[in-house]
């Protein structure tokens, strides 16, 4: 798109799928690598520069089918980005939580809801 910089992850190995996050020109932004236990398959993160300061922003896509493996992965990339100033966007896949009543029934949605309102709390003080 003409008047933004692409950065995307492409699925390896298969047919389709990936992400991509387009930041407008003006931006100063770079595309960060996390560490290896926290390198999802299927996200992407930038830091975005705003003067003297540094927000890291994420997408990402978690898959219904999700392996337990990477589905770790995710939650160490949350983990390591959410210990400075992040916005973490995308579709995790989570259809059990419901967001108005902050109640979960899954499993994985509960791990999921649990470590959102920890952050949530942390990132708050």
């Amino acid at each position: 798109m003409t008047g933004y910089v692409m950065f995307r992850k492409d699925r390896l190995g298969r047919r389709g799928g990936g992400v991509i996050l387009y930041i407008k020109e003006s931006i100063q932004a770079y595309e960060i690598k996390l560490v290896k236990e926290a390198e999802c398959e299927e996200a992407v993160w930038c830091n975005i520069v705003t003067g003297n300061s540094t927000l890291t922003v994420g997408l990402v896509y978690r898959s219904p089918n999700i392996s337990m493996e990477e589905n770790e992965k995710i939650h160490n990339a949350i983990k390591e980005v959410s210990k400075r100033d992040c916005i973490i966007m995308g579709d995790f896949n989570h259809g059990h939580i419901q967001w108005t009543s902050l109640q979960s029934t899954g499993r994985e949605d509960q791990e999921f809801f649990i470590y959102y309102k920890i952050v949530s709390f942390l990132n708050m003080c």
